[in-house]
């Protein structure tokens, strides 16, 4: 079965300074739950803020390092989920799902990519 990663896209900028609600927490856990015990959600995490990481760019035939935060960017990648599905349209359906546990002020986007196997 081919397996999918959903990259959680949010503007660090804008997003709720309090971060999840317990309310969200709760919401998501359960989600989170259902998807393992289905077989789909292979892994899952939050990343830490752009402040903490660090961007190693291969240009010109030499590495370069740059440490956070990244003010160039809008959104950025603030977690991910790998699923397995037998179709996009299942993984994307999970996504939405996922989505839909937000309240109303978060902004979010997904993108779900298939993993190249090898």
């Amino acid at each position: 079965m081919p397996r999918y990663l959903s990259m959680i896209r949010v503007d660090e900028q804008n997003a709720p300074a309090e971060g999840p609600s317990p309310e969200l927490m709760e919401r998501m856990g359960e989600l989170i739950e259902e998807m393992t015990k289905a077989g789909v959600m292979l892994d899952t995490a939050g990343l830490t803020p752009t402040s903490d990481g660090t961007r190693v760019t291969w240009a010109g035939g030499k590495i370069s390092c740059t440490d956070g935060p990244f003010t160039e960017s809008k959104e950025v990648i603030g977690g991910y989920a790998l699923l397995q599905a037998k179709d996009k349209a299942e993984a994307v359906e999970w996504t939405k799902r996922f989505l839909r546990v937000h309240e109303e002020h978060w902004t979010i986007t997904c993108e779900v990519r298939e993993v190249v196997e090898p």
